[in-house]
């Protein structure tokens, strides 16, 4: 277990991308905080399958993203609880699809709350505390919108193009610390935040549900395919390995080759 001893936390992890990075980390025997929001009972299943994969603790946190004092006193509760906080993955994430002239400003002011903001607050909180340790890695789950750009997604693509550039200014000022600060930007991942925003897309296109799969979604994918939220969770466990440690500031593009083109 490469991660035996290591405690972490992932946000927005309660489904999707976020739950299989938790449940890879804790395969490797790292101690796990959750956080995001769902149904109470699925939410406790879930992290008791989490010590039990990791023979480590695990808790659950219901911070809210757009909350910065939530924040720092949920990686306080981590460092308390778990003696330590080693990895932070900032992947909590909503959308919304609208033309610029009707996006509305107050989903645009959660959206760049949730997707950028957030992750400044934990990582903040998360750098004072791996300096002291001499060791950390902060992950942040970005996009193929990181390096590009669709209609309808002006937040989306602000704030995750907005993630890059945090990264690197973070890895700069750890570079002599022990800690490294990266990202991962798949393309399209079937997820439940993907699943949802297909409606709002349908709309704002004037397009069938069929239509927005295979003619927005996977359009700009020359592989068709939809990246899975393992082969995420895989990059996002290789950069927490010794071997990556000369990683930082980067930008690990997993899009079916979207950005190529």
């Amino acid at each position: 277990m490469i991660l035996k001893g290591k405690r972490a936390i992932v946000t927005g992890s309660t489904s999707g991308i976020g739950l299989t990075i938790a449940k890879a980390l804790a395969a490797e025997g790292a101690a796990v905080m959750i956080n995001g929001f769902g149904d109470a009972d699925a939410i406790e299943t879930e992290r008791r399958g989490l010590a039990e994969t990791s023979g480590a603790n695990a808790l659950y946190s219901d911070a809210d993203m757009t909350d910065g004092d939530q924040i720092a006193a949920m990686v306080a509760r981590a460092e308390g609880e778990m003696s330590g906080v080693d990895i932070v993955v900032a992947n909590a994430g909503v959308q919304h699809v609208a033309p610029i002239a009707e996006f509305p400003p107050e989903k645009w002011d959660q959206i760049i709350a949730i997707n950028l903001t957030s992750a400044f607050h934990l990582t903040r909180a998360a750098v004072p505390i791996m300096r002291k340790a001499g060791w950390g890695r902060i992950i942040c789950t970005a996009s193929a919108h990181s390096l590009t750009a669709s209609p309808g997604k002006a937040a989306y693509v602000a704030a995750k193009h907005g993630i890059t550039g945090l990264m690197k200014t973070v890895a700069l000022e750890t570079a002599t610390d022990g800690i490294t600060a990266n990202c991962i930007s798949p393309g399209y991942v079937w997820t439940p935040l993907v699943e949802k925003q297909i409606p709002d897309t349908m709309k704002a296109r004037g397009l069938t549900r069929e239509q927005v799969m295979e003619d927005v979604l996977l359009a700009a994918q020359p592989t068709k395919q939809f990246v899975t939220v393992d082969e995420v969770a895989a990059m996002a466990l290789f950069l927490c390995r010794e071997e990556a440690r000369s990683i930082t500031g980067a930008n690990m593009v997993m899009d079916g080759g979207w950005t190529a083109q």
